[in-house]
């Protein structure tokens, strides 16, 4: 848990930091206690109230998009511990409703897959096996709605459309919970939070909160619509990648939704009061920074992860040899849970470096994959790629990624674009900058990478996509 102070001209002024409790009751299942939660927003809030001497404009909030809360209205306690993002148990359930028949209409819907990641499935299995009662003293919603709820002393139970639309009961062309949906995992409505602007006011803090009362919450966004927000891709085609343990890519799509696409997710990414909401495709890539870790940990190549790029300068190319990090599975574009992981091309002058350098080029590949399949999808190239997350420490990797899209690559100064995007969003709310166009100012270059136009794009990419073919199905026996 983390709590920042943002200043008008977009630095960050103090932060407090809290860790919570993971727990684990059984194989597959993740859970968070929310009163947990809450106690370490507030003791972050506390910290940072010690830190920060100015006056307090607007509240904004991000997080961990589908992990799910239910709550008693009267009591505001806690129904059950928080089911987490990562959380399995529901897998059987999704397969089942594929196996029935409502993969489509749900894609049509919500731009989703039927997967236990999402926090529809969920929240079915804390009304239907959880023991939270399904009355109407019962509220049930996002972390936002349950951050909110407390801030403002159980006043306002409310979320808005980057998170809902991550639930699999929110339509995303109507703009709202979708009745259909609803029946179809047992949710009732009247659990489920209100609907508002990603930017506009939720509701004033109360007594409790260590600023002070009367404080407005004036934005709410998941943590990657807020990161796409952060980097200020306000126009189509604008895209950003977080390389950290895995990869989050997320093009802007304007107002325009495409039809649903094999492998990529359609989500809302923000609505700003009196405009239509703004689309954005995302593809998840399960493992770039875990690939590092695995060197690292796994099979000793380095003994730091700052040891990489060092390693990989040591030589020119990777002498053939392509590694595919599916250690978990592919992820966007292919969604193939039993691809493994597989290194070809090797020789005996295979050495150390090259297999650094095919740990970069794989996260590169990666994401053009993604990239290429967005830009299909929506009939609009991606027409440059902002970076944050670990890797774009990486300047040879930044270098990689734009001779492969061909695009310029741009990594800010500041990295935290998570926070920036909710404390952008919660000051355009109350004025405290004008508009996304003076976000833009505040959002400052770090290092820009042109694509060089000699770069050979065609033969090591041709090389991935057979290396990518050899891991996919590994598993499925």
């Amino acid at each position: 848990m983390r709590s920042t102070a943002v200043n008008g001209a977009g630095d960050i002024v103090a932060f407090a930091y809290r860790e919570f409790t993971q727990h684990f009751p059984q194989p597959g299942w993740v859970e968070h206690d929310a009163d947990e939660i809450w106690e370490a927003t507030m003791g972050t809030l506390t910290e940072l109230s010690t830190m920060v001497d100015a006056p307090v404009v607007a509240v904004g909030i991000t997080n961990q998009r589908e992990t799910i809360v239910a709550w008693d209205r009267r009591t505001s306690q806690p129904l059950h511990r928080a089911i987490v993002w990562q959380d399995r148990r529901t897998t059987d359930y999704c397969r089942q409703l594929e196996a029935d028949g409502h993969l489509d209409m749900v894609r049509r819907a919500t731009g989703l897959v039927l997967d236990p990641y999402f926090s529809g499935t969920k929240l079915r299995w804390l009304l239907q096996d959880g023991g939270v009662p399904s009355g109407p003293e019962t509220a049930a919603g996002t972390i936002d709605s349950w951050l909110i709820w407390k801030l403002t002393g159980g006043q306002q139970h409310v979320t808005e459309p980057s998170n809902a639309s991550r639930t699999l009961l929110y339509d995303i062309d109507q703009g709202e919970f979708s009745d259909e949906l609803c029946a179809m995992f047992d949710v009732p409505r009247h659990v489920l939070p209100e609907v508002r602007d990603t930017s506009g006011r939720f509701g004033l803090t109360s007594a409790e909160f260590p600023f002070g009362a009367g404080i407005p919450i004036s934005g709410a966004a998941g943590d990657q619509q807020a990161a796409l927000f952060g980097q200020a891709c306000f126009n189509p085609g604008d895209a950003k990648n977080t390389y950290g343990t895995g990869s989050f890519v997320l093009m802007n799509l304007g107002t325009n939704r495409p039809d649903p696409t094999e492998g990529l997710l359609t989500s809302v990414a923000w609505a700003l009061p009196g405009q239509d909401p703004i689309y954005c495709a995302e593809g998840a890539i399960f493992v770039t920074g875990a690939a590092v870790q695995w060197l690292r940990d796994g099979i000793g190549i380095i003994d730091q992860a700052s040891e990489l790029e060092p390693l990989a300068t040591q030589c020119s190319d990777t002498g053939g040899v392509m590694f595919v990090p599916a250690l978990t599975g592919l992820g966007s574009p292919w969604w193939d849970p039993t691809a493994r992981g597989t290194i070809v091309g090797l020789t005996r002058g295979t050495g150390r470096a090259e297999i650094a350098r095919s740990v970069i080029e794989a996260m590169v590949f990666q994401t053009r994959d993604v990239v290429e399949a967005m830009g299909a999808s929506a009939g609009t190239a991606v027409s440059r790629l902002r970076v944050d997350g670990g890797a774009s420490a990486m300047n040879l990797m930044l270098q990689m990624q734009a001779d492969q899209l061909g695009v310029p690559v741009e990594r800010p100064q500041n990295q935290q674009t998570t926070v920036m995007g909710a404390a952008f969003l919660a000051g355009i709310a109350e004025g405290f900058w004008d508009s996304p166009d003076a976000v833009s100012t505040a959002w400052r270059l770090d290092q820009s990478f042109a694509p060089d136009p000699d770069t050979d794009r065609a033969t090591g990419y041709r090389q991935w996509k057979r290396a990518v073919d050899r891991s996919l199905g590994w598993a499925a026996d």
